[in-house]
Order: C-alpha cells, then sequence, then structure tokens
C-alpha cells in the first residue's frame, strides 16, 4: 500500500552544495539519501515529496558540511499481510512466477497460482494449467493477495514477499472477467 508519511532525519549538505536555496539544496540531499532506501518499520521510500521544516544547521569538527533536522513528507510502499495488490507478471520460472506490485517484486508459487497443476513451459516462458486451459507470462495483469513477508533492510534484493491467488477474486485479470461474464450470462439465461 502506498502511504504518504511524515517523517524527520537528519540530512547532511556537502559545502560544495551550500551556495544557493537551502530548501532546495535539503530536498535535493534528502532525495539522494533516502529515496529507493528500504525500511522495516515503514517501508520503500518512493519519493520525498515536501518538505516542511528545515531546522538550524550545525557545523561538525573536522566535517566542512552542514547538517540540518528536517521535517518532510515522503511516498513510501509498505506491503502488509492479507493486502489485496494487484501487478503485472515481470518473471516466469519452472517453481513460479515473481510479479510487480510497486515497488518491490514478489512470488507468486506454481501451488498459489490455480487449483489446477501448473508446470512451466520454458520454450514460450508460460506457466500451463494441466488442462491447458489456463497459462500465465510475463505481462500478465493480476489481482493476487500477500500471504508472506520477510523485509530484509540491509539488502533489499533479499526481501522475500509471497503472493497467493487461490482465494475468490484473485487470480489473471482475463480469467476474473471471463468469470464475471460467466455468472453475467447464467442469470441473464435464468
Amino acid at each position: 500500500m502506498y502511504k504518504k508519511m511524515k517523517l524527520s532525519d537528519t540530512i547532511r549538505v556537502a559545502p560544495d552544495l551550500l551556495g544557493g536555496d537551502v530548501q532546495v539544496n535539503v530536498k535535493n540531499a534528502l532525495r539522494e539519501k533516502l529515496e529507493g532506501r528500504l525500511d522495516k518499520q515503514i517501508g520503500a521510500i518512493v519519493a520525498i515529496t515536501e518538505i516542511e521544516k528545515v531546522g538550524e544547521g550545525h557545523i561538525l569538527v573536522g566535517d566542512g558540511a552542514v547538517y540540518y533536522d528536517v521535517d518532510f513528507d515522503a511516498i513510501v510502499f509498505s506491503p502488509m499481510i492479507q493486502e489485496v495488490v494487484e501487478g503485472e507478471v515481470v518473471e516466469t520460472v519452472d517453481f513460479g512466477a515473481f510479479v510487480s506490485i510497486g515497488a518491490m517484486d514478489g512470488l507468486l508459487h506454481v501451488s498459489q497460482i490455480t487449483d489446477d497443476f501448473m508446470s512451466y513451459d520454458g520454450k514460450n516462458g508460460r506457466l500451463m494449467s494441466k488442462t491447458g486451459t489456463r497459462s500465465l507470462g510475463e505481462g500478465d495483469r493480476v489481482r493476487t493477495r500477500i500471504v508472506a513477508l520477510s523485509i530484509n533492510e540491509r539488502e533489499p534484493r533479499e526481501s522475500k514477499i509471497g503472493l497467493t491467488m487461490r482465494q475468490n477474486a484473485l487470480g489473471k485479470l482475463e480469467w476474473l472477467e471471463e468469470e464475471r461474464m460467466a455468472r453475467s450470462n447464467a442469470q441473464e439465461e435464468v
């Protein structure tokens, strides 16, 4: 889930950036330091949007930079257990599919795609159902639920987000639309 948060930090503005507008320099230093960073408590910082307050600058002995206490607004991506998210399949492998759900990717294991057995078709780069009626490949849009979450702020690429589509109203968007049309047609016949 994306959130707008009010955060505080102390930011170092290097000596070569001290000329000009302090607000602009502080915002640029914040962006460089924080955007793209991952924090276990708040999630992935996507963007610094606005500087609320810049405190008095402090200079440390032996360092020509100025340190400012800053209050600012940021857009943060913070996945939560049981959250329903939509995303795009970015890669399929023999054990499942990786789905981009915003600032991070989650793993949709083959056992969590459908009730039908899914196997990997390496030649076409797709996961195919045993019956052959359903397939999942790169670029497909899906609706999933987050069922496992392990955030590693030191090594963000090591973070793991487990996804499922084996629940009602979840799946490839194409499949969901087919099911909705089938229900609609069945109701019209009655």
